[in-house]
């Protein structure tokens, strides 16, 4: 049975989207969308195809393919089929001068075939006004991440520990993994909205490999399962007494993703320094949490936490080596790199049920990345977790 996203659920999110426009954008005319993500977020269903939004209510879905498949699950009235470009354009007997799209994701030989039969004047951006109507999360959207924060907490601080045993490599920890969240309800992926990224799972790392390098714009790195396939887990490092093991995982239910990562010590307790560095990651993700509310920019967060971190533990911290990131936490949802970042730069301040994963980790030498993720909910009171309560360094 097809779960249907709620039409009043998409009425209010293409309502936000058009007052978003007519605040950044006054004037706007036309409005397309292009990326599956997106159609998702607006219409309840995954095609290839592209939406119309126009001012005061317009709407036109035009669907290549599956057609029959998007009138099974979307409540929208009134989807249209097309073979091409060429059939969407016929009922246009006049275009506006201007048309927004999603620039960070529509490739250009697409664009340049759109344009081919829509020949705007003139392109802009509608990215970051889409990224500010998606960062806060409608009431359907938060039972979607709270069940996949429970599947989270389910996998990684209940079921996964029983699997470990000395010499597995980190892919077949990969695998036990992968299955044990497919029963327990996750949808299967993580998407991400950074460029040219694939990701299954995430980062499953033994030992040093969480500090390997990788191209992924995250705290930890993954020495994979080679140069072809670098985020993956290794099939030649395999699990021995004292490892640090490292997991750090997306988990998805109905497209809405949370972010968690759990670190586990294998046999031999780790030394004193070891357990020391972790806990302070730890104490900074509740101070971060404590000062998730509505009004407090993500900039002065940041700024608030660096500033009362010693010269020592700011060497290695969110990343090892050369390779540290510049935030602290970031938004979450239909990918799980979404707005607002705990970082320089972003501003406007938090909004009530915004949803944050929360990150701070810092890598040691020889032994790997410590730290912790949770994801959660901004509210009046706080940061409200929804992907459980370990505090990591879990003995198994």
């Amino acid at each position: 049975m097809i779960r249907q996203v709620p039409l009043a659920e998409l009425q209010d999110r293409l309502h936000r989207f058009r007052t978003a426009m007519d605040q950044f954008n006054p004037g706007w005319e036309l409005a397309v969308i292009f990326s599956k993500v997106n159609q998702y977020y607006f219409t309840g269903t995954m095609q290839d195809g592209m939406l119309f939004i126009l001012p005061g209510g317009g709407l036109q879905y035009w669907v290549r393919r599956s057609h029959e498949r998007a009138a099974m699950e979307s409540p929208l009235p009134n989807i249209q089929p097309m073979e091409s470009f060429r059939d969407a354009a016929a009922g246009w007997k006049s275009l506006p001068d201007t048309v927004y799209l999603e620039t960070e994701i529509v490739p250009l030989a697409v664009y340049q075939r759109f344009a081919k039969y829509f020949p705007f004047k003139q392109t802009k951006p509608l990215d970051m006004q889409l990224a500010s109507v998606r960062a806060v999360k409608s009431t359907y959207e938060l039972a979607c991440m709270e069940q996949a924060g429970r599947i989270h907490q389910l996998v990684l601080e209940e079921q996964l520990p029983s699997t470990f045993r000395e010499g597995m490599s980190e892919a077949d920890l990969s695998g036990e993994l992968f299955s044990l969240l497919l029963k327990a309800g996750h949808h299967g992926i993580a998407r991400f909205g950074m460029f040219d990224t694939e990701m299954v799972l995430g980062n499953i790392c033994f030992g040093e490999s969480s500090i390997h390098p990788t191209y992924f714009n995250g705290p930890g790195g993954n020495r994979g399962i080679g140069a072809a396939v670098p985020l993956m887990g290794s099939r030649e490092r395999r699990l021995k007494n004292g490892d640090l093991v490292f997991i750090d995982i997306g988990c998805g239910y109905e497209g809405y993703h949370t972010d968690k990562t759990m670190t586990y010590v294998f046999g031999k307790q780790p030394e004193q320094h070891v357990i020391e560095t972790h806990n302070r990651c730890v104490e900074i993700q509740d101070r971060i949490a404590e000062m998730l509310r509505p009004g407090i920019a993500p900039e002065t967060i940041y700024q608030t936490v660096m500033q009362g971190l010693d010269e020592s533990f700011r060497t290695d911290f969110m990343g090892y080596g050369n390779r540290r990131v510049k935030f602290l936490g970031h938004g979450i949802g239909l990918t799980v790199d979404e707005v607002p970042v705990i970082a320089e730069g972003f501003k406007a301040p938090l909004q009530e049920n915004m949803a944050l994963a929360v990150e701070p980790k810092k890598g040691i030498e020889d032994i790997g990345m410590v730290g912790i993720e949770n994801t959660f909910i901004v509210t009046n009171d706080g940061g409200r977790c929804i992907t459980g309560n370990h505090r990591g360094l879990m003995r198994v």
